[in-house]
């Protein structure tokens, strides 16, 4: 059985979002992102700065230095 690829930053993100049942527009409230900011990463159309990853997996309760 071959490997399955890893998914997109912005493809996993998205993932996360939905098994937590958040809408975009919750979790950029949360984050305090916008939600077009929050849409464009996870349609991969921009690669997040740290400091707003960081914000967006708090507001999902990662810790992204746990993983």
């Amino acid at each position: 059985m071959p490997d399955q690829p890893n998914p997109t930053l912005g493809v996993r993100l998205k993932q996360l979002r939905k098994e937590r049942g958040l809408s975009q527009e919750k979790l950029a409230l949360d984050a305090e992102v916008t939600i077009s900011t929050l849409s464009r990463i996870e349609r991969d159309a921009t690669d997040p700065r740290w400091s707003t990853l960081n914000k967006i997996t708090e507001a999902m309760g990662i810790n992204l230095l746990d993983t």
